[in-house]
């Protein structure tokens, strides 16, 4: 059985920056499978924020974190990162990582093979 576990999330102020981690329990799951960020706020609905290749390391944010959000991963430690920058209020949501065996383009939240926990992120004054 092969698990996902996510780190960093916190309180910060507007404007602040965090780093979340998600590392992989299997080297097999880190180099075979996508891996991916999702988020949830309260009462809506859960939303891919980025997605890595594994092939090549082409990365595919969402609009709304263009230019702030980096995703990135690290095999040498089966560790997926998501540096966040210039956080606003809206970015409040607990954030997943996920893994799935479909490209990134093709990962909805629905058919997801594999869920962390979640890590809360909450962005205020």
């Amino acid at each position: 059985q092969v698990h996902l576990v996510e780190s960093g999330g916190g309180l910060v102020q507007p404007g602040g920056s965090l780093k979340l981690a998600c590392q992989a329990s299997s080297s097999f799951l880190f180099e075979h499978y996508t891996l991916a960020w999702f988020r949830q706020a309260p009462g809506k609905e859960r939303e891919k924020v980025s997605c890595i290749s594994t092939s090549d390391g082409t990365t595919y944010p969402a609009d709304s974190v263009k230019g702030r959000f980096t995703i990135s991963r690290d095999n040498a430690k089966n560790t997926m990162y998501l540096q966040m920058d210039n956080l606003t209020p809206e970015d409040t949501a607990i954030y997943y990582c996920a893994a799935d065996i479909r490209r990134c383009p093709s990962i909805v939240d629905k058919t997801v093979d594999v869920w962390g926990q979640g890590t809360q992120v909450t962005v205020s004054a």
